[in-house]
């Protein structure tokens, strides 16, 4: 059972505030599943990118509250299920937390392993590109975690 999923990027400014909200939006029927993100390299504190934030809004989810934060071997290991967005963040995760390695898999793990990548300082259209492969993601993972 996955009570405590952990969704990483880079700043967790744009990817994984974008996985957390929305996986949290499809899971809104299961409140025993807390769902988080965080950053390799966390621009700390720093709110989610605004034209993830207005992705977001467009599409019912109000992701307004999220401020950034660091990624830690103690975050790592409270989640029970981490999503990262690339195979290098994967490999970095390793290196951090290589206890955690059994329960890190890609975000687009179910849609053929896609890597989602970094829209970070890019026009809408790397972030909508970014948005539909998490959404899609997430989608793909509900049928793992929606039991």
């Amino acid at each position: 059972m996955f009570n405590r999923i952990l969704v990483v990027c880079v700043g967790n400014i744009c990817r994984s505030p974008m996985g957390e909200y929305l996986l949290r939006q499809k899971l809104t029927h299961r409140p025993e599943i807390t769902v988080e993100s965080a950053g390799i390299s966390a621009l700390v504190d720093k709110p989610a990118d605004s034209m993830a934030l207005t992705l977001l809004e467009e599409n019912g989810v109000n992701a307004g509250e999220h401020r950034a934060r660091q990624a830690t071997e103690t975050l790592l290991g409270q989640a029970d299920l981490i999503l990262a967005m690339e195979e290098g963040h994967l490999r970095q995760l390793h290196k951090m937390a290589p206890q955690v390695r059994g329960k890190t898999f890609l975000m687009g793990k179910w849609i053929g392993d896609r890597e989602v990548p970094d829209p970070y300082k890019q026009q809408r259209p790397a972030f909508e590109h970014a948005y539909k492969l998490i959404d899609q993601a997430t989608d793909a993972w509900l049928k793992y975690l929606d039991k």
